[in-house]
């Protein structure tokens, strides 16, 4: 997918990369290359080991083997606090600190790293992902599920990360605010230019967001297509299994002459 952006996040690189735990192996020899400034998705069921890849480039979790670059530098020979604060990660349970505000939570990263103008720098990714600026003073359980998960992702972005790590960002979400805030974030990752990473159980969210989409099965990738090559059946047995229900609800809506996410709005 070509883009018209003049700064674009990282290029990403795994070689060989392998973790067990105990007699499980979650991760199996897998290499692959993500472009800079591309967004994919990752999906396989429950126990395919896609988190447990993503917390690999982190250095959440340490890989038993292999190699992982981002824009060519080896991360596991990198210091894990620098790997971090060069990347932003977003996951499903959200972990805003109760006991904060929100505007305290945004900053943590910025505190830590012992930056200043930490007051503004809130107020833009606060007005980055359209939350008001008011809510700076609010407590987190004064927000909405979507609210409080629109604050992980500006958290996230505080410290001008390239790379962005989302693990089920959406996932404990209704179904109308997750697709709102998935258009929202697609929106955010081309305004920005930035390489994004979800991991996603949902086929449909992935075939909506990505650009390229990889499918796991048993610690391996087992397709690596485009949401049109999965949709057409081009990409195995795997991905067929998976697509096969948002291609039947595709069908259901176009059937019917009916948009299924017309008359939508977000509900906080």
């Amino acid at each position: 997918m070509q883009s018209t952006r003049t700064s674009r996040g990282p290029d990403l690189s795994l070689y060989e990369v392998s973790r067990r735990f105990g007699g499980i192996q979650a991760v199996d020899n897998v290499s692959l290359e993500i472009a800079a400034g591309c967004l994919v998705a990752l999906v396989g069921l429950s126990g395919s080991g896609k988190s447990t890849l993503l917390k690999m480039i982190n250095r959440l979790i340490e890989p038993d083997s292999g190699k992982i670059l981002i824009a060519g530098d080896d991360v596991t020979t990198t210091d894990p606090h620098i790997v971090r604060r060069k990347i932003g990660y977003v996951f499903q349970n959200i972990g805003l600190f109760p006991h904060m505000t929100i505007g305290c939570n945004i900053a943590i990263g910025l505190e830590l790293a012992g930056e200043d103008g930490r007051v503004d720098r809130v107020m833009e990714l606060l007005d980055l992902v359209e939350l008001p600026q008011e809510m700076a003073s609010r407590m987190p359980d004064q927000l909405s599920g979507g609210q409080q998960q629109r604050v992980g992702v500006a958290r996230a972005l505080a410290t001008r990360p390239k790379l962005m790590l989302m693990d089920e960002p959406f996932g404990a979400l209704d179904p109308v605010t997750r697709d709102s805030l998935g258009t929202q974030y697609k929106a955010l990752h081309e305004k920005l230019g930035l390489t994004t990473i979800i991991v996603t159980h949902d086929m449909a969210e992935a075939l909506y967001l990505a650009d390229r989409i990889l499918v796991m099965e048993d610690g391996q990738i087992k397709a690596d297509a485009t949401p049109a090559e999965l949709l057409s059946g081009q990409a195995g047995d795997e991905a067929e299994a998976l697509v096969a229900i948002p291609r039947a609800q595709a069908k259901y809506f176009h059937d019917l002459g009916h948009d299924p996410d017309q008359n939508q709005s977000e509900q906080p």
